[in-house]
């Protein structure tokens, strides 16, 4: 039996979650729809496409200052009429070496199934802290 679509879309956040902390570029990329668009929260900075946002990534795991960025869900919203769906919640990016919390804020995040995968197409974030 497969899981709820919420319950999939909860579990792909924290497989991505979990290759965000281990720098698993691999376990990334199946969780980002090809032409996928990310927001960043401080600069707005838009990073297009699956290729894109893996450099970026890459980028980021490489950094001598390495944060670790995690996503937590507050809610998710399947639409009724189409294989798409919203989750909003809180991220933050906490310091490799510190443990500390250096910039945190809200997200917004939009999904879509595709075949049998509920993969990201869309994220927005707004840096509060």
């Amino acid at each position: 039996m497969q899981p709820s679509p919420e319950l999939a879309i909860r579990m792909a956040r924290a497989a991505f979650n979990r290759a965000l902390a281990a720098g698993d570029l691999a376990a990334i990329g199946p969780l980002l729809a090809p032409d996928v668009v990310l927001v960043a929260g401080t600069d707005s900075a838009v990073i297009h496409g699956r290729k894109a946002q893996l450099l970026a990534w890459k980028r980021e795991f490489a950094a001598k200052a390495r944060n670790i960025y995690s996503r937590i869900p507050e809610t998710v919203i399947v639409s009724p009429v189409a294989p798409i769906a919203f989750e909003h919640g809180r991220w933050e990016g906490v310091s490799a070496e510190a443990a500390t919390v250096e910039a945190s804020g809200h997200y917004t995040a939009k999904w879509r199934q595709i075949d049998a995968t509920w993969q990201l197409e869309a994220e927005l974030y707004l840096t509060l802290d």
